[in-house]
């Protein structure tokens, strides 16, 4: 068994690159590693700014022994032909047999290939890794096309302890050759350093001021600014995003302290903390209570003798410089009202085809009135015109991020009513499955309208997402719905709405636009139920069942028959009424039965069956009555009633009579059950193996 460790170094790899070329790495290692037939136990991937690393363990010295039966052209055939298979394959004629397959005589051959060192096909396996990578930007450096994600400085190729010896070839005779050597960090440890196995490597790495592990390098700075933060009574804001960013940003991580200027502590809150974590990459200092305290968390990439005090002294200026103009821009925007600035959203376009951000906000101020909130109309078209105006003022100029959240702000500002400066501040909300949902009813009012114009426009005009592309987000704008509809617990009729938002448009309408976007809304739905752990038989026997458009009620009845299912009477009730529904389909396919849609009480000459109708008109009028309520759990529990009945039902009685009247009537019995079980649910949907 050997070890096999590639390092491929060279220029600062983007750090949100990093963790993904650490999965194609493995991908590609093992890719052609089974393309050659070499046995290992397990590949890992490492990557730091400068560095991306593989690392497979367990390999084996010699590949796979490989046996291939091929077979050639029929006997008879022409000899041209006989002679390309000879050719291709590199036979003779000795090496051919003949075999009649039962479709005619053709020749075969048996190649064999005997196991190969596995060090010799180590160049190969270097070459198909840095021609198949996929990069999402590259970049070719000198007279050569060959692109990567930065200039290739180096390549490290180790094997069974031993550097390999090859090269790597870019163009001609440029070549990058295989060396079994590494560097440290880039100033503090620039020598070679002479590599034999991992252990060795992350060992020397380390003592060369390296963390090549990303994991490890997070773990650093999460807790070294937590003792930070510690030392003067503060916590570390969480921001796990920032987190993975700074982690690609440092070989080696120090973290220091600095201070904010008390002068800058009128602007918001979240103006300095954008400011210091997008264009800085700070981490903000907040106490119990949350607030900001004026400090602030910079990961250095270097050990200074100095304690850092240069490194902090750096940074504080340049952050005083940004807050400054952040400052400049508060105080300029706050002297205009924000109503008075909506007019301008004339100047940006929402999308070619869709119009301007102005005629956006003057469709969202008629679809917040139609959504029936007990809400005074003018708050919500107030929050509905000046829910984008933010979008014109400097501050959002400066810092995108900012949108929506600056607009309350201003909005505060202006003493606007409460509602309306929440909504503004919330109307982007749900942004993400993390992401706190709105509850206050204009906010969510005011979310649902925006979210509903974006989708129907884009749907209008047929920029639908597809299996690999959502560049205008339209999946997570239907899961923002989702989650408004679900957890305000709403009773909306969506396909109304999506017409009513589509109408909304001076466009040419696609018929088929509409029922598109149900369609979309009802997958992203299903979807987001499946990832919460909802069976997906369940979800068919509900979705499959109704054509309902209200999520609310949706979400009540797969709730019921997921807890319905998870009770003995349930499970034993959902085979049953599988049998049922078999045997009145059999009967049904050979044309022996069609319903009338009743039964003949007269007729039930049983008491099995007597009793099984009895008990299944009151468990009838009870559903009904259960149903009007959205009482879906209570309903199930009176199916749960059904199952003995059924059960001896099946035991004693013969459905298939001899008598046809009887026949009929025991099969009326059974599709009326049916009936009545699908009133909430198509039971036929539920897997056999949960039943």
């Amino acid at each position: 068994m050997a070890e096999f460790l590639f390092e491929i170094f060279c220029e600062e790899i983007p750090a949100r690159m990093q963790k993904g070329a650490e999965d194609q790495l493995i991908k590609l290692v093992r890719e052609k590693f089974d393309a050659l037939g070499v046995s290992h136990q397990g590949i890992d991937a490492y990557s730091t700014p400068r560095r991306l690393v593989a690392v497979a363990h367990g390999v084996e010295l010699l590949t796979k022994e490989r046996v291939e039966e091929k077979r050639g052209p029929r006997v008879g055939a022409p000899d041209q032909a006989l002679q390309g298979f000879l050719s291709t394959n590199n036979f003779k004629m000795e090496d051919l047999e003949t075999r009649d397959t039962g479709k005619g005589v053709f020749y075969f051959a048996t190649l064999s290939e005997k196991g190969r060192d596995t060090a010799s096909l180590i160049p190969e396996v270097v070459d198909h890794i840095l021609r198949s990578f996929q990069w999402p930007k590259s970049m070719t450096w000198g007279s050569h096309s060959f692109a990567w994600v930065r200039p290739i400085q180096r390549l490290m190729v180790i094997f069974n302890g031993q550097g390999v010896l090859g090269s790597f070839t870019l163009e001609g005779e440029t070549q990058i050759p295989f060396c079994s050597h590494t560097t440290g960090h880039r100033f503090l440890a620039p020598e070679p350093i002479t590599i034999t196995t991992l252990e060795g490597y992350k060992r020397d790495l380390e003592s060369a001021y390296v963390l090549v592990d990303r994991q490890a390098r997070k773990e650093k700075i999460l807790c070294d600014a937590t003792k930070l933060c510690e030392s003067i009574g503060a916590t570390l804001k969480e921001d796990a995003k920032l987190l993975d960013e700074v982690t690609g940003l440092v070989e080696w991580p120090v973290c220091l302290w600095g201070s904010i200027p008390a002068a800058y502590f009128d602007l918001p809150q979240d103006v300095l903390m954008t400011s210091m974590r997008v264009h800085q990459k700070y981490f903000s200092v907040i106490d119990k209570q949350g607030l900001l305290k004026p400090h602030f968390v910079v990961v250095s990439n270097q050990v200074a003798l100095d304690q850092g005090e240069q490194i902090v002294a750096g940074n504080e200026k340049v952050l005083n410089a940004r807050l400054s103009d952040a400052k400049f821009f508060w105080d300029q925007d706050r002297k205009v009202p924000l109503g008075e600035k909506t007019e301008r959203l004339a100047g940006i376009t929402f999308h070619i085809k869709l119009g301007t951000m102005y005629q956006k906000i003057e469709r969202l101020q008629s679809l917040v009135g139609g959504l029936g909130f007990n809400v005074p109309p003018e708050i919500l078209t107030r929050a509905a015109f000046l829910s984008k105006t933010d979008l014109v003022t400097e501050m959002v100029g400066e810092f995108p991020e900012l949108q929506g959240i600056m607009g309350g702000y201003y909005a505060q500002h202006d003493s606007e009513d409460a509602a309306v400066v929440r909504a503004i501040s919330e109307h982007y909300s749900p942004q993400g499955p993390q992401d706190k949902c709105p509850s206050a009813p204009v906010s969510v009012a005011l979310a649902l309208a925006d979210k509903l114009d974006t989708l129907a426009g884009f749907f209008l005009i047929d920029e639908k997402p597809t299996g690999s592309k959502d560049p205008y987000a339209l999946r997570r704008a239907a899961l923002g719905i989702i989650r408004l509809i679900l957890e305000n617990k709403l009773r909306l009729k969506l396909r109304s709405l999506i017409q009513t938002a589509m109408d909304a448009y001076v466009l040419p309408k696609r018929q088929e636009a509409v029922a598109d976007l149900m369609d979309f809304m009802i997958e992203r739905f299903r979807v987001q139920l499946k990832d919460q752990g909802f069976r997906f038989d369940i979800l068919a026997a509900i979705f499959e069942q109704s054509s309902s458009d209200d999520f609310t009620d949706l979400f009540e009845r797969v709730k019921a028959l997921s807890t319905f299912l998870q009770i003995e009477d349930g499970v034993n009730l959902a085979a049953a009424y599988r049998r049922a529904r078999n045997i009145v389909h059999a009967e049904s396919l050979k044309g022996g039965f069609v319903s009338k849609g009743a039964v003949d009480a007269a007729l039930l000459s049983d008491e099995a069956e007597r009793d099984l109708f009895h008990l299944l008109q009151k468990v009838k009028t009870a559903t009904q009555g259960f149903i009007k309520q959205e009482a879906y759990t209570e309903a199930m529990t009176h199916f749960a009633t059904l199952r003995i009945p059924l059960d001896l039902f099946f035991h004693k009685v013969i459905v298939n009579a001899d008598d046809a009247a009887l026949r009929q009537n025991r099969l009326e019995l059974l599709a009326e059950l049916q009936r009545v079980m699908e009133e909430v649910a198509d039971f036929s949907q539920v897997s056999k193996d949960h039943s």
